[in-house]
């Protein structure tokens, strides 16, 4: 192989390295653009429910459980949606912003529970584990069982929009 040809590969590397690949937050974005600015789609508007859902779903301290950015993912795809990895308020709001079926809820909360009874199971194996912390692990599985029924309440009290409905007509 040829040094010069070498060199014009660091030389090519080293270019795109700086380009792409800028460890400078003002390099990486274009002139104007804000870094903290969201998406269009992520200011639309939620069902009601939906603000309260999160700031209890997503607080560990009173769910009892951390649902990660790949445990929401994952609950989306199980549904067939498609919702971009982001912050997991704005993915929680995206799995629910065209909510308007009950039915849609309802398997919504059955993979998140699927999950959370997953998160019970390991907090089972590990009270067994280790006897000493059984009673925390015991606090975050009453936590996590009443976040699920927190899941029936939703889903009794929501009431179904049709796409030809009226907004403004009550």
């Amino acid at each position: 192989m040829n040094e010069h040809d070498l060199s014009d590969l660091k030389a090519e590397f080293n270019k795109f390295v700086k380009d792409k690949c800028s460890l400078e937050p003002d390099d990486a974005m274009s002139p104007g653009q804000n870094p903290d600015a969201g998406d269009k789609e992520d200011e639309e508007p939620v069902p009601q429910f939906v603000d309260a859902l999160t700031s209890k779903l997503l607080a560990p301290a009173q769910s009892g459980v951390y649902l990660s950015r790949l445990d929401i993912k994952r609950v989306a795809e199980a549904i067939d949606e498609s919702i971009p990895i982001k912050e997991r308020i704005k993915m929680v709001r995206a799995l629910f912003r065209h909510t308007t079926k009950q039915q849609y809820l309802k398997d919504v909360f059955s993979e998140i529970g699927k999950h959370i009874n997953g998160r019970i199971l390991i907090y089972q194996e590990l009270s067994e584990a280790f006897p000493a912390s059984k009673e925390i692990f015991d606090e975050h599985t009453k936590k996590a069982q009443k976040t699920m029924k927190m899941f029936d309440t939703i889903v009794e009290d929501f009431e179904e929009i049709e796409p030809t409905d009226d907004p403004m007509f009550v």
